[in-house]
């Protein structure tokens, strides 16, 4: 008997598209329909993302993807993550009286990364024009969309700040005074001008791949960065710390500026290989948490048992203690992550996962590294016990919290796309005036304090959450995934991945089986809380097993059930036959292909 599924998994030979909307995943197969490749699918999708998800991403945020051209038949990263401007610096910062970056407000904010690296993916990967692939968001945006209840209840929440302080917002996200109804028609027809203008821009040259550069020069060195700049030279607005601060960033900071293709950051999990970003992003996380999971016999365990909940959050515990310690920009420090991914180091961290839970934070010692160890335990432990406001987690949470998109697509030529786009929320910072969006907040993740990986210095890029994953079966490109969720997001990744490696599970039956999370390690996002031994737990996993992870110690938090993780795939089989699926969770993101 087939295994229940909430949806079918998609199957067909065409193409496959998933995302976090269904109006973004019906506007890439439209791409693959009218012969555009999965990178004009991805860019199109990416773009109106920005607009029917605006609470999860936008114009001014970043975009990390790990991608598999056939034609260059490789796997890469497009690092669409903007670094902080020239003038953020910790003496700055610290005499604006702060001891983090606020979660929010101008402060917050480094140069924006996202249209760039949709972009350079159009260009270097793609077949289509500018136009070709603004279209569909210039739709929306002008003709409107149904506005998801999250973003109602997102304006709601912050419809106070934005007319006392932040004014540029309420004009545009309650336009006639009112918070627009859940599901009713909305438009930002001033983000659609900006794009109309830059395609006009775009087509004063000829050549699609010349065309694709003038519209990377309008946004960068063209009127969209002298619009921030203008704005940003006498702007002042309330931010988390409660003050009003000005930002730092400029059309100088964005000029000099692009995004960059890079080599993956791999590891070899039995029969699979495992692509994710460097350590700038947290996606080696699931490499460490693999690594020390390689010689468990996950295959006997129960996929929603204790011992499998147990055995993966113990392990992502440490894995995520060295993150906190090693991680950061690899072009400013170095990160001894071949040293992480060993055998002998995971051979030792193993002996660490016992049978009750651990409520420590135990990094680590890596030879070499000993004073950044001392340093990064000494300050989390000045900085512990700050209650947490911004992190992006899931609807059980509060609505002021970001989070992110994601799009997994495969074309019938084989080509892949992950990628988990971010920032630029419509709380993160005032709408820029005149052009329909908002900057980013990601240097909320840089810290204060000198000589550490993460610490904050100009030019240097966050050590962001953001990790789209690709994976090859016996070294062939085969499977895209990820999901949206800060912290969280490579915790349900690694449970999702390991029920579709050992437990014969389909994508979709991999994705419906409930989740969990941890809380146990200092978050990413401000004020950079943790809750030592807590577990977030989907309650239709069952009351024993709930009852079972107290007893070895954990501290439940139960979450109501399909609340938990915003996962998609997509897969490419041997014979060319392609799948994807999406969670039914939040009632959002859809698969589609044929």
């Amino acid at each position: 008997m087939t295994e229940f599924t909430t949806r079918p998994e998609i199957l067909g030979t065409f193409g496959v598209f998933t995302s976090t909307h269904w109006i973004a995943s019906a506007v890439g197969m439209s791409i693959l329909e009218k012969g555009g490749n999965a990178f004009d699918a991805a860019v199109a999708a990416g773009f109106v993302l920005q607009v029917v998800e605006p609470h999860l991403c936008g114009p001014g945020g970043d975009m990390p993807a790990v991608i598999y051209s056939k034609k260059r038949d490789r796997i890469e990263v497009i690092c669409a993550q903007g670094p902080a401007p020239r003038r953020a610096t910790i003496e700055h910062y610290t005499a604006e009286g702060l001891r983090l970056i606020p979660g929010d407000g101008l402060l917050a904010t480094v140069i924006p990364g996202a249209f760039d690296g949709w972009m350079l993916m159009l260009r270097d990967y793609g077949t289509m024009s500018v136009r070709d692939v603004l279209e569909p968001a210039i739709y929306y945006a002008e003709q409107g969309h149904p506005v998801l209840p999250r973003v109602s209840a997102t304006i709601k929440g912050m419809a106070t700040l934005f007319e006392k302080e932040w004014p540029t917002s309420y004009q545009t996200w309650l336009p006639g005074g009112s918070v627009p109804e859940p599901l009713s028609n909305f438009r930002n027809p001033v983000l659609a001008e900006t794009w109309k203008r830059i395609i006009a821009e775009a087509e004063s040259r000829s050549g699609r791949e010349e065309q694709v550069q003038a519209a990377r020069d309008a946004f960068y060195r063209g009127f969209v960065a002298e619009a921030i700049d203008r704005y940003l030279q006498t702007a002042e607005v309330m931010d988390a710390s409660k003050q009003r601060h000005k930002g730092v960033l400029t059309a100088e900071d964005m000029a000099g500026w692009e995004a960059t293709i890079e080599e993956p950051q791999t590891y070899d999990y039995h029969d699979w290989t495992i692509a994710k970003t460097a350590a700038w992003g947290q996606g080696p996380v699931l490499l460490q948490s693999l690594a020390l999971l390689k010689d468990f016999d996950i295959a006997s365990m129960d996929p929603a048992g204790p011992d499998f909940v147990h055995t993966l959050v113990e392990s992502m515990k440490l894995a995520f203690a060295d993150r906190e310690v090693y991680y950061g920009d690899v072009n400013f420090s170095q990160v001894p992550i071949d040293h992480l991914l060993s055998d002998a180091y995971n051979r030792e961290r193993r002996k660490l996962i016992g049978a009750q839970a651990s409520h420590e934070l135990r990094p680590g010692r890596v030879p070499g590294y000993e004073n950044q160890y001392d340093l990064t335990l000494a300050m989390l432990d000045e900085m512990s016990g700050k209650g947490a406001v911004y992190e992006p987690t899931m609807a059980h949470l509060s609505e002021k919290r970001g989070d992110t998109v994601h799009i997994d697509v495969i074309d019938r030529w084989g080509n892949m796309v992950s990628t988990t786009p971010s920032g630029g929320w419509l709380q993160s910072s005032p709408i820029v005036p005149g052009l329909g969006f908002a900057l980013n907040s990601r240097a909320q993740m840089f810290w204060l304090k000198p000589g550490l990986p993460t610490s904050l210095a100009p030019g240097k890029r966050p050590r962001t959450t953001l990790t789209p994953s690709l994976a090859l079966h016996e070294g062939r490109p085969t499977l895209a995934f990820g999901t949206p969720g800060g912290d969280q997001q490579d915790q349900w990744q690694l449970p999702f991945f390991l029920r579709y490696v050992h437990h014969g599970k389909n994508l979709q039956a991999a994705i419906d089986t409930p989740l969990f999370h941890t809380s146990h390690f200092p978050g990413s996002f401000y004020p950079r809380t943790s809750s030592p031994g807590e577990i977030m737990v989907e309650r239709n996993i069952g009351a024993d097993v709930l009852d079972e992870l107290r007893r070895r110690g954990h501290k439940v938090t139960v979450a109501d059930p399909w609340t938990v993780g915003r996962l998609t795939a997509a897969r490419r089989d041997a014979d060319g036959l392609l799948r994807a699926a999406a969670t039914p969770r939040l009632m959002q993101a859809y698969a589609a292909g044929r």
